[in-house]
């Protein structure tokens, strides 16, 4: 049995806000820490599903590839760190760097957890309306 795909994009997104609340909770802790960069995560990726709603891949939807960057022995060599996951990005939407070189700022960090917060619970709403629909279709009330 396959998940519709509205289920697979909100499981997608889930995860994705889980994720970034993992992320961020680890910026504020380390608020305190010298040379500390802030991280977040990348967006997911949602043109499969849109691929596979337009009838697959040569529906219409042009594909985008992801860049991907290999760490040569020369470019660590001048200060370059490897990646720091499969998602974790560096924040670049930044408001200010301390003396420390670290650029965490509370605020931010703390206005994005209530976005993160606020999402969450759109995608909750989201979910719980499909799951009544569903309900409804299969004749078990909603």
């Amino acid at each position: 049995m396959t998940v519709p795909a509205i289920l697979a994009g909100i499981r997608t997104e889930m995860k994705h806000l889980a994720d970034r609340q993992r992320v961020i909770s680890q910026n504020i802790a380390n608020s305190e820490t010298p040379g500390f960069k802030a991280r977040d995560v990348a967006a997911p990726n949602f043109s499969a599903l849109l691929a596979a709603q337009q009838g697959g891949a040569g529906g219409g939807v042009p594909a985008v590839a992801t860049p991907t960057v290999q760490l040569t022995a020369s470019m660590a060599a001048l200060g370059a760190r490897a990646p720091l996951g499969a998602s974790s990005i560096l924040d670049t939407d930044v408001s200010e760097t301390k003396p420390d070189g670290n650029n965490v700022t509370l605020e931010d960090q703390l206005l994005k957890m209530g976005q993160i917060q606020a999402d969450f619970a759109a995608v909750t709403n989201i979910y719980r309306k499909q799951l009544s629909m569903l309900k409804s279709a299969l004749g078990h009330g909603g």
